[in-house]
């Protein structure tokens, strides 16, 4: 196909100065054929003149950017620097390679930067990070240490190499690869430290990790870079050591917010509530003005189920937003924001208390804007909890869409509503009329599928579930519906094998696919891998369908009291489940 014809050069002008730092400008003669090319010397660029045909490729280049042909842009681009020796070219094919997201051209054009601008680390850096990030790692390590070695800032050079490395997909040959181009007249350096407890981190290694990390606060007891690593790697190898530590270090530092919001993390993710409030408290105390902290403290009470005490603290942060808003110009203070941030877990208390008419006069209190129309949405489902459709529609109908993803969440809330409300019919019509509006949205192709698979309208579904694959090829609960649905109806039993192996490779500890895996082994006959799966499944999913399939695989081997444990546990969770139902009627058995 012929190239885009270029727009004219005052256009483009802007772009040429993007390229190559001032713009080119036409020779008043008519230019030779070939281009001219002086050869660089260190850190100069060449003497080009700039014939229509060089022209005309850029441009045309530029163009086909701008229409989303970022494989042509950057081809051309990095057949000019070839021809040129110029690394301006080749730094825009680098970057027209990336965002296509095509990593082999961006290598090559990354390699040409580098070899036409060895002085420019940038370029250096970027050929290094994309051959490690492809695994290309030979000579990796001597080439990061003679980086390092010419480096006039010896820290700076090791940061950089620590972040090349990190981009190695096998973490374990890059903590070799580091360790060997961090020769002995850098290896003390306290960064150097830090970037081998990162690295041995990501080899899951903590305690290596741990050992680096404590290297650099006997050097640097001041070092909160170390410390937090400390905390981090620490709670992995000793966690009491770790936080006894990190409180000597709060204690010696009390300015050091980052880490102590860290400590308050950590301690509440260990259900250490008390421990956690205390060391917040003691911020405030310290830090009285910094009202971000009552905020902090009012989730550690959530978190501690002490809903009274977060309210209160929520409240007063309520209010001083409210004060910091009439006190600063509105457009130059985030306090609306901070304070809808505040309400949204009042909205939170107020459901976990089961007080949903409070938790929808808190959504109507939001003022910030990029929120309001979450909280309208949420303020529906919450209407519809209570009983109260037509309202929840109408606060659904009233909202004023910004864009197709609102007008997708809108359809699919309302439909989800209908849904629980028993009225298949109106969601299937609601989403059919969304899917007509929006044809290339998965998430209502998949919503509206499974609707017409509760109808039993099964060619429907089917056809819509392959689309939405076809639109969504990561989406494995795609392949797992399509997939289960063929193995609980004992057909098409090849089919149900290769999606819920895609399924799996997607998403592979999700208890639904597993559950899914299990059923169609079962359909196969392999029992003892369907218990496997199944089992799997039930450990994180016990829900009364997957306690139906693991109790059925368990009764049919043989495994009787097992699978009676496991139907009275799941007809606990939920009586009233038609699945766990059906299978008790089909094999007879009663549990009473």
């Amino acid at each position: 196909m012929k190239l885009p014809i270029p727009l004219p050069f005052a256009v483009f002008a802007p772009i040429l100065v993007l390229c190559f730092g001032t713009a080119w400008s036409a020779p008043a003669e008519p230019p030779d054929e070939h281009v001219e090319v002086i050869r660089l010397r260190a850190g100069e660029l060449p003497t080009i003149k700039l014939t229509a045909d060089i022209l005309y490729r850029i441009l045309a280049s530029e163009v086909a950017a701008s229409r989303g042909h970022y494989d042509m842009a950057s081809q051309t681009m990095l057949d000019l620097a070839s021809e040129t020796s110029d690394p301006r070219l080749a730094k825009r094919a680098f970057q027209f390679a990336m965002v296509d997201h095509d990593l082999p051209r961006a290598l090559s054009a990354a390699r040409k930067w580098a070899l036409l601008a060895p002085q420019d680390p940038e370029a250096v850096a970027s050929s290094l990070a994309l051959a490690a990030s492809n695994g290309q790692t030979s000579g990796l390590a001597a080439a990061l240490w003679t980086r390092i070695e010419k480096a006039e800032n010896k820290e700076q050079a090791v940061a950089q190499a620590s972040s090349i490395v990190s981009k190695m997909p096998d973490k374990k040959l890059a903590l070799e690869v580091l360790e060997k181009a961090l020769h002995p007249s850098v290896r003390t350096l306290p960064v150097a430290h830090l970037a081998m407890a990162d690295a041995a981190w990501a080899a899951s290694e903590p305690g290596r990790a741990l050992e680096e990390a404590q290297k650099v606060l006997v050097k640097d007891p001041d070092s909160d870079a170390a410390a937090q690593r400390v905390l981090e790697y620490g709670l992995k190898v000793d966690p009491a050591a770790a936080i006894e530590q990190t409180k000597a270090y709060v204690a010696a530092h009390p300015d050091s917010r980052r880490l102590q919001l860290m400590l308050v993390n950590r301690l509440v993710s260990r259900n250490e509530f008390q421990a956690a409030l205390q060391q917040v408290q003691a911020m405030r105390q310290r830090s009285p003005e910094d009202f971000d902290l009552l905020f902090t403290e009012a989730e550690v009470n959530i978190r501690a189920e002490r809903y009274d005490q977060a309210r209160a603290l929520l409240n007063e942060y309520i209010n001083v937003q409210t004060q910091r808003r009439a006190a600063i110009a509105d457009k130059a203070s985030n306090a609306a924001a901070d304070a809808s941030d505040a309400r949204l877990l009042l909205v939170q208390i107020a459901e976990k208390e089961n007080r949903l008419d409070e938790a929808i006069a808190q959504l109507d209190q939001i003022e910030d804007g990029s929120l309001r129309f979450q909280a309208q949405i949420h303020k529906a489902v919450l209407q519809a909890r209570l009983g109260n459709i037509t309202q929840a529609r109408n606060t659904i109908e009233a909202l004023k869409p910004q864009d197709p993803r609102e007008r997708s969440v809108a359809a699919l809330t309302l439909a989800s509503i209908y849904r629980e409300a028993g009225r298949t019919d109106a969601a299937v019509e609601l989403l059919a009329e969304a899917d007509q509006d929006l044809p290339d949205t998965p998430e209502i192709k998949y919503d509206l599928a499974m609707l017409y698979e509760r109808q039993g309208k099964m060619a429907e579904f089917e056809a819509l579930m392959r689309r939405v694959i076809e639109l969504d090829p990561d989406n494995a609960n795609a392949y797992n519906s399509l997939g289960y649905t063929y193995a609980e109806q004992n057909r098409e039993l090849d089919q149900a094998q290769d999606l819920l192996e895609r399924a799996l490779e997607l998403d592979p500890d999700n208890p639904y696919i597993l559950d899914s895996v299990g059923w169609y082994l079962y359909r196969r006959g392999d029992h003892q891998a369907a218990i496997e799966y199944l089992e799997r499944s039930y450990a994180q999913l016990p829900s009364a369908e997957v306690a139906a399939h693991l109790g059925e695989v368990l009764w049919v081997t043989g495994k009787v009291d097992e699978a009676r444990r496991i139907w009275q546990e799941g007809r606990g969770n939920d009586p009233e489940n038609e699945t766990l139902r059906s299978t008790l009627e089909r094999l007879g058995v009663n549990l009473q």
